[in-house]
């Protein structure tokens, strides 16, 4: 793992930086765009079905990476719900093809928007539970870098989003040692010991409860989340605009990210945990 890590520093003409440097958050060159959104199939708080208005409020974000939830129809052919051409146009990005429907999508309403890069690998994992949930896992080459992506949608049992969780962590360590990004609605509100999320904390350490995403109407609790490998999320923050308020129940989530300082944390910690004489 070391000496993969120590070679794609090297491609990214990141060598001159020592082991044991920390990330620098200071180096917004190297710094990308994600958002997390829960567009509720396209219907807003003022029950009005307006693809127009999610794909307006998708380009207020001005991400490079969008994860959205419900993004297709529930029943029947789960048909997309977004006006694909128009939203590339208005944003130059596009859909990364998931789905297994063929008017679809997404993975169980899990969609990707990609403005550049390339994808490597992508899953489609089936996630469990007392309800059909799913998430996207996929393996992006983007400008800055190389990431690790999951795109998923939490279920609204507690049990369930526990073993949902343990589920993505598995899926995660079977790949890459890139930064890893979870973006979605994880339906959890509930901090510390209470939480589903627990599992999470070894790998990604503590998680926030400060960023209040739902009801967008009057934002009180924190069920979408972004969180990524150590030194990888720079900035974090609720997309609280008036448009955002009224197209969706929910807010978006909108991060900074800066995979350099990932990977050269990824580096670090191998160099921490290679012994003595070897290396």
């Amino acid at each position: 793992m070391k000496h993969d890590l120590r070679a794609r520093l090297q491609a990214m003409q990141l060598a001159n930086l020592e082991p044991d440097d920390r990330p620098r958050v200071e180096s917004s060159g190297r710094e990308i765009t994600v958002a997390s959104y829960n567009i509720h199939k396209c219907v807003g708080t003022d029950g009005r079905f307006d693809p127009a208005r999610i794909a307006h409020v998708i380009a207020e974000l001005d991400a490079d990476v969008v994860a959205i939830q419900e993004a297709d129809q529930r029943f029947g052919r789960r048909r997309g719900l977004l006006d694909l051409q128009a939203l590339e146009g208005m944003t130059g990005l596009t859909l990364v093809p998931t789905s297994e429907k063929p008017d679809g999508h997404g993975w169980h309403g899990n969609a990707l928007l990609l403005k550049t890069g390339a994808v490597q690998d992508m899953r489609r994992l089936a996630l469990p539970g007392a309800e059909p949930r799913g998430a996207l896992l996929v393996d992006l080459d983007l400008p800055t870098g190389p990431l690790r992506m999951v795109a998923a949608h939490l279920g609204l049992l507690r049990r369930s989003r526990r073993w949902q969780i343990h589920s993505i962590l598995n899926a995660i360590q079977d790949g890459p040692s890139v930064p890893v990004l979870l973006m979605g609605d994880f339906n959890e509100w509930r901090p510390g010991n209470r939480s589903s999320l627990l599992a999470l904390r070894p790998v990604f350490g503590p998680l926030s409860h400060e960023h209040f995403s739902f009801p967008s109407y009057f934002p009180v609790i924190a069920l979408d989340r972004v969180i990524g490998s150590p030194g990888l999320v720079t900035k974090l923050e609720v997309h609280n605009s008036p448009l955002a308020r009224v197209a969706s129940d929910h807010l978006p989530m909108k991060a900074r990210i800066d995979i350099p300082a990932a990977l050269n944390e990824l580096l670090r910690q191998a160099d921490d945990t290679t012994p003595e004489g070897q290396g």
